[in-house]
C-alpha cells in the first residue's frame, strides 16, 4: 500500500535508514517486483524497537507472507525466544523459509501455514508481542482473541490501520476500509488497551496491555 506521509519527509525518513542485510535488501527487491506486501524497513526498524524495549521473547506474527518482518521480531527477541510465522500459503512459507536460513535465524523461528486466526485461537500460551497483518476484512475478527494471550505490558501491535488515508471516508464502499475502520474504533475503546497510531507508512496501531 502507498504510504500517508508526504512525499518528501518520506524519502527523507527512508534517506536515513541505515544499510540493510542482503537477505532484507533481496526481500525487499522480490516485493517490490512482485508486489507482495511487506512492512518495508520504516516501519520493521520500529518493530524492532519495541521488541527490544519490551525484551520479547515469544512473538506470534499473523500474516507473514513471505517473512521480511519475521526476520526483523527474529533478529530482535531475547536468547531463547521464539517468533511463530503464520501464513496460509505453503508457496510463501517455503520461500520465507529460505530467506530465514539465508539470515541465520530459522532457529529462532517457528513455520505454521493455515489461517492465523485459528493458529492463535487454538495457542494457549501467552505472548509478548502479538502482531497483525493479516487480510484486512479480518482486523475485527482479530480482537477477540488478542488480549487473552498477551502478557501484561505486552505488545499488540497492527499494519495498516490508516490504509492510504482511506480510513477518513464517510461510508466506503470496500469491504477492507470499512472492516478497518471498525477494528481501529473498537482496538481504542477496548479497556485492556492503551493504543497509539503511529502516522508511519501506512499506519501502525500499538497498543499495551494493561
Amino acid at each position: 500500500m502507498p504510504g500517508i506521509t508526504e512525499a518528501a519527509v518520506e524519502s527523507y525518513i527512508y534517506g536515513l535508514l541505515p544499510a540493510r542485510q542482503a537477505v532484507l535488501r533481496q526481500i525487499e527487491e522480490q516485493a517490490k517486483k512482485r508486489d507482495v506486501p511487506i512492512v518495508g524497513p520504516a516501519v520493521a526498524r520500529v518493530l524492532y524497537q519495541y521488541a527490544r524495549m519490551v525484551q520479547a521473547q515469544n512473538i506470534f506474527e499473523m500474516g507473514s507472507a513471505i517473512g521480511y518482518s519475521t526476520i526483523w521480531w527474529a533478529e530482535a527477541i531475547c536468547e531463547g525466544g521464539q517468533v511463530i510465522y503464520t501464513d496460509g500459503s505453503q508457496k510463501n512459507a517455503d520461500e520465507a523459509r529460505g530467506y530465514f536460513a539465508q539470515a541465520g535465524v530459522d532457529k529462532r523461528i517457528r513455520v505454521e501455514v493455515g489461517d492465523a486466526l485459528e493458529l492463535l485461537a487454538k495457542t494457549k500460551r501467552e505472548f509478548d508481542i502479538i502482531f497483525n497483518d493479516v487480510d484486512k476484512v479480518d482486523y475485527p475478527r482479530v480482537l477477540p482473541l488478542v488480549a487473552s494471550r498477551l502478557r501484561r505490558g505486552g505488545l499488540f501491535i497492527t499494519d495498516n490501520v490508516l490504509w492510504s488515508g482511506k480510513v477518513t471516508q464517510q461510508d466506503p464502499e470496500d469491504a477492507s476500509t470499512r472492516a478497518i475502520q471498525e477494528f481501529n474504533r473498537q482496538l481504542c475503546a477496548m479497556p485492556e488497551f492503551f493504543t497509539t497510531v503511529l502516522p508511519l507508512r501506512d499506519g501502525l496501531a500499538v497498543s499495551i496491555r494493561l
